[in-house]
């Protein structure tokens, strides 16, 4: 496969990988620039920064897995949608790339959706925004008959990465929320 092909970039992880790294600059431009149109319309410099960091690290972080997810797999609409839905069934098939992967999804959103909206600074809210964003993604992946198995432990494991990230992380969203909180009661939320 080589480098130079859409496929390589597009439909494998190592190109997603990449396409992450690639793209941190135009991300840092993106921050910057959110950061300086939120200075520009009087937000405080550490909520402009904040917001914007986020902003932009929560899909930055989050996109390439929910694209590598929705990526149709070789008989996709020639076969119909298949659910898993009991617990726990799917781990021992997935093996460690598809587990590290699951996890990886929502780590992102785990991390920063606290940081950019004060309401979801708890744990439980984190989780219950990434199984309803993942429950999106399977449900999806059914109706569009992708090719893929819709299963519960994907679910599962989404939710888990990003309660992980919440928890690993909480001492720094929860003093932005706070403080994001603040500020964003005199500003609107957005840009």
């Amino acid at each position: 496969m080589e480098i130079t092909s859409w496929y390589f970039w597009l439909a494998t992880f190592t190109g997603q990988a990449l396409l992450l790294v690639v793209a941190l600059p135009f991300s840092a431009l993106v921050v910057w620039a959110l950061a300086v149109r939120r200075r520009s319309r009087g937000a405080s410099a550490a909520w402009a920064w904040r917001s914007s960091l986020a902003d932009v690290g929560m899909v930055h972080g989050t996109l390439p897995w929910v694209w590598m997810t929705m990526l149709p797999g070789s008989h996709a609409g020639a076969v119909p949608g298949r659910l898993s839905l009991v617990p726990l069934e799917d781990l021992p098939t997935m093996g460690w790339p598809g587990i590290a992967g699951n996890l990886l999804v929502f780590v992102a959103l785990g991390f920063f959706a606290p940081v950019r909206w004060a309401a979801l600074a708890s744990v439980p809210r984190v989780l219950a925004l990434a199984a309803s964003c993942s429950v999106l993604i399977e449900v999806a992946q059914y109706v569009l008959r992708l090719d893929r198995v819709s299963s519960v432990d994907d679910v599962l494991l989404n939710t888990a990465g990003a309660g992980l990230a919440a928890l690993a992380f909480h001492r720094w969203w929860r003093t932005a929320a706070t403080d994001g909180a603040a500020t964003s009661e005199r500003r609107p939320l957005a840009a």
